[in-house]
């Protein structure tokens, strides 16, 4: 089994992205980036960490690639936005892979090459080495299972899903 840590924005709306991801065991949604240990999201919300709302996915390699997760990734979010994602706005809310080893980051900084090229704009997508995850609290994992009907609303009111 490996790990992956992306940070999409709010962690609630991208992790649904991966669930049904054949190869994808588990998602958990912490933080990632910031020095601090075991911040809370009431200091990452507000940008007091240096941490990003991370998500991190354990997966089988031989069913799903990380730059299949990658791909994935970047269809759930806009990386042109360099000052977080949809409505929230912030450093905790800007977009990362954080990378376990150098073919994860050459990975990444391919796509993002390629990206960049195809479109003509920036790609805001910081590419780090892993540090460290703190696994958020409890009320944030699964979000979208046990508050659907919020869900939904955070889904369209931040721009990510039209009603």
């Amino acid at each position: 089994m490996k790990t992956a840590y992306f940070a999409g924005g709010c962690f609630w709306c991208i992790t649904p992205t991966f669930k049904d991801t054949e190869g994808v065991f588990d998602v958990t949604s912490g933080y990632c980036g910031g020095d601090e240990e075991n911040p809370t999201y009431k200091e990452v919300k507000s940008q007091q960490t240096g941490h990003r709302e991370t998500i991190k996915i354990d997966y089988n390699e031989e069913k799903v690639s990380f730059a299949e997760l990658f791909d994935i990734f970047i269809s759930g979010v806009d990386p042109f936005d360099g000052e977080g994602q949809f409505i929230d706005r912030g450093y905790s809310y800007t977009l990362a892979v954080y990378y376990n080893d150098i073919k994860e980051k050459e990975t990444a900084e391919e796509v993002i090459e390629k990206l960049e090229k195809a479109s003509g704009k920036k790609v805001w997508i910081s590419v780090e080495p892993f540090k460290a995850f703190y696994t958020a609290e409890e009320e944030h994992q699964n979000y979208y299972l046990k508050h659907p009907e919020e869900f939904e609303k955070e889904l369209i009111e931040s721009g990510r899903k039209k009603s």
